[in-house]
């Protein structure tokens, strides 16, 4: 069997498209359809569903393809071990949630590209849902994240918890949000969320809707910083972690809102598949100095 085959089979079962398989691997398209028929007819079987959009495996490519990362993942940890040194490198794909970016883009990447100069870093931004996804069909190696406290990870990943962190409610004077307000006042008042993919609007939502309260989402902003500016110019009610909003320059214009009947709570997480291979020490690198950043601005 042929590696290279191997590697283009896993990498379109990632991606879901021979176009972004092709990016990844450097290759044309039409030598990644080349290589997933050579495996195709290596296994005599039928790996992917054609008619599927994005691409999805078959039952046997499925197989396939859980059997094919861990060749692949052996393979790289075979070339990590005979280095001289034992320096490990190779691609570091890691998947962070935007309620972390301020904290996970800061010391914990500082500290990986100190510690693995070799490693080379990929870091990519989705909801807490998403990377949840990307990390158990292998398309980032960890993911940091945050799910509600009454949410678990997922049993079949690795989960490493870097503590729980405190949400702060903002708004602009301006909006009249009372400084100590109920359930009840606050569903009175817009709000400015991320996008719906976020976890943690759902559980906002559901939230609101138990107590049969509206919650009416004014203005959706995906980045932190932008939330801010439109919190502190009266658009609505904002959620910030205390990461986000410490040294912000919105920081002065925003009053934190004390609702005693509502507090909610994220813990976050350092997500991986098993076994984490010659990125274990990396992983555990990074899980590492995220704990500590947290515990500095809860």
């Amino acid at each position: 069997m042929n590696i290279r085959d191997l590697e283009a089979f896993v990498a379109v079962v990632e991606t879901g498209s021979i176009v972004s398989a092709s990016a990844r691997l450097h290759l044309t398209q039409p030598g990644v359809t080349r290589r997933i028929q050579s495996l195709e007819e290596k296994l005599d079987a039928v790996l992917l569903d054609r008619l599927s959009k994005p691409l999805k495996p078959t039952a046997a490519g499925l197989e396939a393809y859980e059997h094919g990362r861990r060749v692949l993942r052996s393979l790289e940890d075979l070339k990590a071990g005979v280095t001289p040194g034992g320096e490990i490198r190779g691609e570091f794909r890691l998947g962070v949630m935007p309620y972390l970016s301020e904290a996970a883009l800061s010391e914990p990447l500082d500290q990986l590209r100190v510690r693995y100069p070799r490693l080379t870093l990929k870091v990519v931004s989705a909801w807490s849902p998403r990377l949840v996804e990307e990390v158990s069909k292998g398309a980032v190696d960890a993911a940091a994240l945050c799910l509600p406290d009454s949410v678990a990870p997922p049993e079949d990943l690795v989960a490493q918890t870097v503590g729980a962190q405190s949400v702060l409610l903002i708004a602009a004077p301006s909006l009249g949000v009372p400084r100590k307000a109920t359930l009840e006042a606050l569903a009175r008042f817009p709000w400015v969320m991320n996008e719906t993919g976020c976890g943690f609007r759902s559980y906002i939502r559901h939230r609101f809707e138990s107590a049969r309260l509206p919650f009416q989402v004014a203005v959706e902003a995906i980045t932190a910083d932008l939330r801010l500016s439109l919190v502190a110019r009266g658009l609505g009610i904002g959620v910030v972690t205390p990461a986000a909003l410490i040294g912000s320059p919105w920081e002065d214009q925003v009053q934190v809102i004390d609702a005693a009947s509502f507090k909610p709570r994220l813990g976050a997480w350092v997500l991986h598949r098993p076994p984490a291979g010659r990125l274990a020490e990396p992983i555990a690198c990074f899980t590492e100095a995220l704990a500590e950043i947290l515990k500095q601005v809860r």
